[in-house]
Parts: C-alpha cells; sequence; structure tokens
C-alpha cells in the first residue's frame, strides 16, 4: 500500500515562499505522474498542479501560473511544490496525490496524502 507524507506548510506573509514535499512509500513511485490539490475552508478540493512520472509534463492551475512549480526527484520518491509570491487566496490545505497513470491526463488520482496546512497572512 502506497503511503504519501506531506510536509513544508506553513504560516507565511503575503509574497511570502514556501516548498511542499511529499515522500511516497514504495518502488512504483516513478511509473506514475503526481498532483497537488487544495482546499480552503467551506470550498471544494481544487487541482493546483500535476507532474508526469518523468517530469517532461507539467500543467498548473491558471491562477498559480507563474507563481508555483511543480517537480520530482524520482530517486528520493519526492514530489514537491515550490510556491512563490503567495496570496492570502493560496490558504488552504494542500495535498498530494497519485494518479492511477503515468500521464497527467486522464486525472486519475487514487491516493491521497494527510494534507498540510499553508496559511498566507495579509
Amino acid at each position: 500500500q502506497v503511503q504519501l507524507v506531506e510536509s513544508g506548510g506553513g504560516l507565511v506573509q503575503a509574497g511570502g515562499s514556501l516548498r511542499l514535499s511529499c515522500l511516497a512509500s514504495g518502488r512504483t513511485f516513478s511509473s506514475y505522474a503526481m498532483g497537488w490539490f487544495r482546499q480552503a475552508p467551506g470550498k471544494e478540493r481544487e487541482f493546483v498542479a500535476a507532474i508526469s512520472w518523468n517530469g517532461g509534463v507539467t500543467d498548473y492551475e491558471d491562477s498559480v501560473k507563474g507563481r508555483f512549480t511543480i517537480s520530482r526527484d524520482n530517486a528520493k520518491n519526492t514530489v514537491y511544490l515550490q510556491m512563490n509570491s503567495l496570496k492570502p487566496e493560496d490558504t488552504a490545505v494542500y495535498y498530494c496525490a497519485r494518479s492511477q497513470r503515468s500521464t497527467i491526463r486522464p486525472m486519475t488520482y487514487g491516493t491521497w496524502g494527510q494534507g498540510t496546512q499553508v496559511t498566507v497572512s495579509s
């Protein structure tokens, strides 16, 4: 059973940066696309970013394009989300997820982490 553990969340002022990490257990990490999602209080969970199995293809939700960067290190079984120029509206619990496919489309995610809180103060 694959497990995903996120870390790196915290409290930051608007305009600041954070880097989230997601460590995956198991030996199949490099075979699957990975994604980051977020859920703000009172809102539904939304897509943030995705990366293909080898890092060659990425995709971002429009509001984070140019500010967030998703990357992965298959040797370390880890996917990252570098978040720059953070805004109060980025405040949410951030989840990483493992796709059921090697490509970022279609979005079929079957394994989720427990989430890490990101709070951006104004």
